[in-house]
């Protein structure tokens, strides 16, 4: 079958997501042909997941009509014809909205496809002596050949019009069993871990998971059942079940970092552990999400932008900041930057709350907040709702279709900047109407009187926010989620 030559490389879209059909261009002339069957730059560049091939298999079809598949398998292909041609089917096994879908085209040396995990593949031999080459980015194994997934090749409702009727083909058996459509089983997306599942972040994203169903696909741990940062806990976990880590563990005890103990605790959990992490992740392909903090910044600029140069005070800011430079050479990650956390656990609000209830019953007169730091709250419902964008989840998915360019996104609340103390006289407005009874002080003057050692604080925490947006996620205003999280808690 002839096929045009010098073609402009080219990538176009189809009706599957995330499904590539490329143009390649083949150069020829009375001698053969020649062409750049995988370029990863170039293709990487048009649209082609950095794949990361680590199999290249071929199938030999040595006469016309040999049909084969419908398979779904655990792992990205990358297909192309080496001689001959084929025609292509292709249904989307993924649970979700786009279940079902069927792509069909004719495959010869100028064409090749980007399959994703889950989609099943098949092919019917055009020609005699047909090779079919297909890189993989998973090992082939017996264990994984047990998650594989398949659609009949003449189940009606694909309407595949296969162009030699398969009465006419040689098919293998177990491909003439292969269930219908509507009784095929969805391949199970690729799961993902939430560390620090304890933590106030990390019991939002879980509540959020569940929320939207996705809890079966998630699995969690803390430092309890897993550490980060020691080498030897990795060989416990088989790392192909996992497209995506959520990062949610961190040493925030800021003061006691400052002591030789909490030093050396402080840079295992926050620069030690994400390494590690961030190495297991790019050798598997993993999406890492790490979460880091405004204390890598020394806050003299009012407003963050994601670029800024890192200038940490303190060791909790340093070792967030090594933390961030690990996780930056994953080549898949998301580093989700956020300020004065707020969420299911202990925080500054629960503590105000609790505050103004005391100087309501008259137990103290009034409570000192200091007024020189400024910054907005970050709420750990709003964080996880980010973070679930970022990664590509959209309203009933089961698995990402969407996701934002990997890197560094600022992500806390939207609106006014304003200090503690600001934030304390809201609360206690809130709580028992009695905001005069906070007491503005400085920074200096509120630790003067402390013993022992004390981190500094960056005087400006607020971040700018426009990438995020950029990409389709609108923070909501940290006052009034504070308005709503108080009610929450009064309401206990």
């Amino acid at each position: 079958m002839p096929f045009e030559f010098e073609k402009p490389l080219r990538a176009e879209h189809t009706n599957i997501p995330d499904m590539l059909v490329f143009d390649l261009a083949v150069h020829g002339d009375s001698r053969g042909w020649f062409k750049e069957n995988w370029q990863r730059a170039k293709q990487v560049g048009l649209g082609l997941p950095d794949l990361g091939p680590v199999q290249n298999n071929i199938s030999f079809n040595a006469e016309r009509g040999v049909t084969r598949g419908i398979h779904a398998e655990p792992w990205d292909k990358y297909i192309s014809v080496a001689t001959g041609s084929v025609f292509g089917a292709w249904v989307d096994l993924r649970p979700g909205k786009s279940f079902g879908q069927v792509f069909t085209c004719v495959i010869d040396p100028s064409k090749a496809i980007y399959v994703p995990r889950g989609v099943g593949n098949s092919f019917q031999a055009l020609e005699d002596g047909t090779a079919y080459t297909y890189l993989v980015n998973a090992h082939w194994s017996a264990d994984l050949k047990k998650t594989y997934t398949f659609v009949n090749l003449a189940d009606p409702d694909l309407n595949i019009e296969w162009p030699i009727p398969l009465e006419q083909c040689e098919l293998s058996e177990a491909d003439k069993a292969h269930p219908m459509l509507k009784d095929a089983l969805p391949m199970a997306p690729k799961r993902t871990l939430v560390t620090g599942c304890n933590g106030q972040l990390g019991r939002a994203v879980r509540a959020l998971a569940e929320e939207r169903g996705l809890a079966e696909w998630f699995d969690y741990c803390d430092i309890d059942t897993f550490d980060l940062s020691d080498p030897v806990a990795y060989q416990g976990i088989d790392w192909s079940l996992y497209g995506t880590v959520v990062n949610c563990g961190a040493y925030t005890a800021v003061d006691k970092a400052e002591t030789p103990e909490g030093r050396v605790t402080c840079w295992k959990a926050n620069a030690t552990g994400p390494a590690l992490m961030a190495r297991v992740c790019a050798e598997h392909g993993i999406t890492l999400v790490h979460v880091s903090s405004d204390y890598v910044f020394d806050g003299t600029r009012e407003l963050h932008p994601e670029d800024e140069s890192f200038a940490p005070m303190g060791v909790y800011g340093q070792s967030k900041a090594a933390g961030d430079l690990a996780v930056g050479g994953c080549p898949k990650h998301y580093i989700a930057r956020s300020s004065w956390v707020i969420g299911d656990g202990h925080n500054f609000v629960k503590t105000m709350v609790n505050l103004s209830d005391r100087v309501a019953a008259g137990e103290i007169p009034q409570v000192t907040v200091v007024d020189d730091q400024v910054g907005r709250l970050s709420f750990t419902r709003d964080m996880a709702e980010g973070i679930f964008w970022l990664l590509g989840y959209r309203e009933g998915d089961v698995e990402p279709s969407s996701p934002a360019p990997y890197g560094v996104y600022n992500l806390t609340g939207s609106g006014e900047p304003k200090s503690w103390a600001q934030v304390a006289k809201r609360v206690f407005e809130l709580a028992n109407g009695n905001a005069d009874k906070v007491m503005p002080v400085a920074t200096a003057d509120y630790y003067a009187s402390v013993a022992g050692p004390v981190s500094p604080r960056p005087e400006h925490s607020a971040m700018d926010l426009s990438k995020i947006v950029a990409v389709g996620f609108n923070p909501p205003d940290w006052e009034q989620e504070l308005e709503e999280y108080v009610k929450s808690e009064l309401d206990k």
